[in-house]
């Protein structure tokens, strides 16, 4: 085999993806176009108590979210390590609205308590208690 052959082979075994960037390339993928598919996204745990609260806002405001339980999907892993690629942050919740990234449980509850959330929304503001 020649130079260039040889050059040619381990240039294409170097350069090729591996399954685990092709995991995490689709796993963006994934997060970007639910984002873009959906008004409202939220990624969140089953179990967690802050995803729970941050459901709670759009229960409230009568708003019904695209949510994505991770705990409950195989590539679970795979889409919080997207996200911290996409918005910086790997925790749960991250919430979306109309692709504008809100942030965490504390950041939605204080756009929801400031009407910025209702604004975004394009709701009535519900009086705070």
């Amino acid at each position: 085999m020649g130079v260039i052959s040889s050059f040619l082979i381990l240039f294409t075994i170097a350069t090729a993806a591996t399954p685990l960037q092709a995991e995490a390339s689709s796993a963006v993928a994934f997060v970007k176009k639910t984002i873009s598919s959906h008004s409202i996204v939220i990624f969140s745990k089953s179990y967690c108590p802050y995803c729970r609260k941050a459901k709670a806002v759009f229960k409230e405001l009568e708003k019904a979210p695209h949510v994505v339980e991770l705990d409950e999907r195989d590539d679970g892993w795979n889409i919080q390590d997207a996200l911290a690629e996409v918005v910086g942050r790997r925790t749960v919740p991250q919430v979306f609205v109309d692709g504008k990234h809100i942030g965490g449980s504390d950041d939605t509850v204080e756009a929801y308590e400031s009407g910025e959330l209702a604004k975004l929304l394009g709701v009535q503001e519900a009086p705070l208690e």
